[in-house]
């Protein structure tokens, strides 16, 4: 276990945590939505602590335990004074190696999960999400939910928890965290005292992520159509990383963005469009995600394509300067939490074995000109396969064949691309 601490000492308090490198990607299609369901079981008793007992042990003092799960890292973490730290790191110490997985609790959980998923099937655009993820890397771990299906979820029992725990949570993969007012040799002594019970052994890498795109279309009964349109992305280490994330900033990330001058304010086509970009540790998916009227569908989806043209071709200095600019102050602004230092710092450690330096990353930030989005755009959206879905009143949408055909065959790209 590695143990990393950024020491803020004008506070009172602490924020801190384990980060374990697995995530609902290391699951096979049988294990679908055991790492959301173990997180959940970790709080539900050990063999000295019950369920009610840990929650009262920390709200004794004033803190506060939560946990989270991703495709990639599931994370442990709480929020206490700084003199309660040795009681958080014997809870999360415990709750990780002595969780008892009681049949009656884990039936509760399966139930409450149950709804959670039902909660986001209720959803659009969170079904939305789910499919443009499978569409994107079908048939493979990291495009499946998070959370399961309800078949996966009911199927799993305290054995096969107890074996997950034991192949995915090794020493080598896990980070023991803290931000504010902590001491680095005092939290390494504790990680010392409490973490003896994990393997050596790092856990058996991922399968590598294929990249297949194409498009995923369903049809149904509501006020708006849920529209995701993606590429591939860029891995957290690429050398354009930076790059594509100011591209997803230039496009939709903020009310002065392209697409939200030219699509929402200018033309009225859509509520709500923005741009993202997920990265991870051997790819990433960039994305468009709007909604709007059936009515406004078929003029909606030529002006995106005509904005991802213009990407390619007319981006220009003072855009950049704005996202780069947006970019930074987000990352400085999360430097005033705690909690969101000791994530970072976790993360860090996880995906590059080091810290970065917030100076570090702001020069690669700042590195990034105008002619590298305009580059990062075309080989991104040019002569690719995309991935469309869309959940609602879709009839009548571009299809993906027609979206890639259109980028590819318009003249200003193919003048780009000579």
């Amino acid at each position: 276990m590695t143990v990393v601490t950024d020491q803020m000492p004008h506070l009172k308090t602490a924020a801190l945590g384990v980060w374990v490198r697995t995530g609902s990607r290391a699951e096979t299609v049988h294990q679908n939505g055991i790492t959301h369901l173990l997180e959940h079981m970790a709080f539900k008793g050990t063999k000295t602590r019950t369920a009610r007992g840990i929650a009262e042990e920390i709200e004794a003092v004033g803190g506060e335990l939560n946990a989270s799960t991703s495709i990639e890292h599931t994370n442990y973490y709480a929020r206490i004074l700084a003199e309660d730290t040795p009681l958080a790191v014997d809870i999360l110490a415990d709750i990780l190696q002595n969780s008892t997985f009681d049949a009656q609790e884990l039936t509760r959980e399966q139930h409450v999960i149950l709804q959670e998923i039902g909660a986001a099937n209720d959803s659009p655009d969170d079904q939305a999400f789910d499919l443009f993820q499978e569409t994107a890397w079908p048939e493979q771990a990291i495009g499946r939910p998070i959370l399961g299906t309800p078949e996966t979820v009911q199927g799993f029992n305290r054995d096969a928890l107890n074996a997950y725990l034991a192949d995915r949570y090794r020493a080598p993969d896990m980070v023991l965290a803290a931000a504010g007012a902590v001491e680095h040799e005092a939290l390494v002594a504790l990680a010392r005292e409490k973490f003896g019970g994990f393997n050596s052994e790092p856990a058996a890498p991922e399968s590598e992520a294929r990249y297949r795109g194409g498009e995923t279309l369903r049809p149904k009964e509501l006020m708006e159509a849920q529209v995701l349109i993606g590429f591939e992305g860029q891995p957290y280490k690429s050398a354009d990383y930076y790059a594509i994330q100011i591209l997803a900033s230039v496009l939709g990330g903020g009310m002065s963005s392209r697409l939200f001058q030219e699509i929402r304010e200018k033309h009225g086509l859509c509520y709500a469009i923005y741009s993202f970009h997920w990265a991870f540790s051997d790819t990433g998916l960039f994305g468009l995600h709007a909604a709007t009227s059936q009515e406004d569908l078929a003029a909606l989806m030529p002006m995106i394509v005509e904005e991802l043209i213009a990407a390619t071709q007319t981006i220009t200095d003072e855009e950049v300067a704005r996202s780069r600019a947006q970019i930074r102050a987000g990352l400085m602004m999360a430097l005033e939490s705690p909690a969101a230092r000791a994530g970072q710092i976790a993360r860090q450690i996880l995906v590059h074995n080091r810290v970065l330096d917030p100076d570090e990353i702001s020069s690669k930030i700042e590195a990034v000109t105008a002619a590298d989005i305009r580059r990062v755009a075309h080989q991104t959206f040019v002569g690719t396969v995309p991935t469309l879905t869309a959940i609602g009143p879709v009839d009548g949408i571009m299809t993906a064949d027609e979206l890639a055909g259109r980028l590819q065959q318009s003249p200003i790209l193919r003048a780009a691309s000579m």
